[in-house]
């Protein structure tokens, strides 16, 4: 996680709360269902302001333990998630002991990592036949409206990523298995735009793109109708793996 962008989220912590959706309780329960019997810990790994922490910690028992690059997104998951403790760190160099976790899992992250040394430090801090668990939230092109959003804001590193392939996982972890859910998130207009005002490339515009990107989404809102308080159902596709090591 060395790419500016990938360390740029701070700077919209609070837009990237409230824009960004939560995951479904079904896929995170997935992704977790081989951690080995009687597991107890949980590291959630670019846990940023704690949107798949806060899963982790409704999904059982267990110890969770939070990673970030970032002060300023780990300093909204202690607001968010109290008492989880948290630490800087990437996953090709977590701050956690060897063999210390049952289960690493990244929520709308692999995409910013380099595969084959986050594979092998996420094996090194993770006992044997534990989880590496990957998830993102996607929003449905498939449906009209949603792709010209995506046009005017363009494709994010994990849409991309994500369309040329399944991600890479290296040893020592064991191919990956997978699943998807189809759910829609009501939204207002105001939301949309923080959304799109916590994604990297918009972070790390010009003030002039910044703004012309948001000119182009008043206009396919008003053209939707969308005003105030009125909601429209985003459609979101939640693409979730797992894999276990060896």
């Amino acid at each position: 996680m060395t790419d500016d962008k990938a360390t740029s989220f701070g700077a919209q912590a609070s837009s990237y709360e409230a824009g960004r959706p939560e995951y479904p309780f079904e896929a995170v329960a997935w992704m977790l269902e081989r951690m080995p019997d009687g597991a107890r810990r949980i590291a959630d790994v670019g846990a940023g302001t704690g949107k798949l922490t806060r899963a982790l910690v409704a999904a059982g028992d267990a110890e969770v333990v939070a990673v970030d690059p970032d002060p300023a997104m780990l300093s909204a998951l202690q607001d968010a998630v109290p008492g989880v403790p948290t630490f800087l760190g990437t996953a090709e160099r977590m701050p956690l002991p060897d063999a210390s976790v049952d289960a690493v899992v990244l929520g709308q992250a692999w995409h910013w990592v380099e595969p084959v040394a986050a594979s092998a430090e996420v094996g090194r801090v993770t006992r044997a036949g534990g989880v590496l668990g990957l998830i993102w939230n996607l929003r449905d092109d498939r449906v009209d409206w949603v792709r010209r959003l995506t046009d005017i804001m363009h494709g994010s590193n994990a849409e991309v990523m994500l369309a040329a392939g399944d991600p890479v996982v290296a040893a020592p972890f064991a191919p990956l298995e997978q699943e998807r859910w189809e759910w829609n998130r009501p939204i207002t207009r105001d939301l949309l735009h923080r959304m799109a005002s916590s994604r990297s490339d918009i972070i790390t515009a010009d003030d002039t793109e910044k703004e012309r990107i948001r000119q182009r989404m008043d206009a396919l809102f008003d053209e939707l109708g969308l005003h105030g308080d009125d909601t429209i159902e985003l459609p979101y596709v939640t693409r979730a793996f797992r894999a276990r090591r060896g």
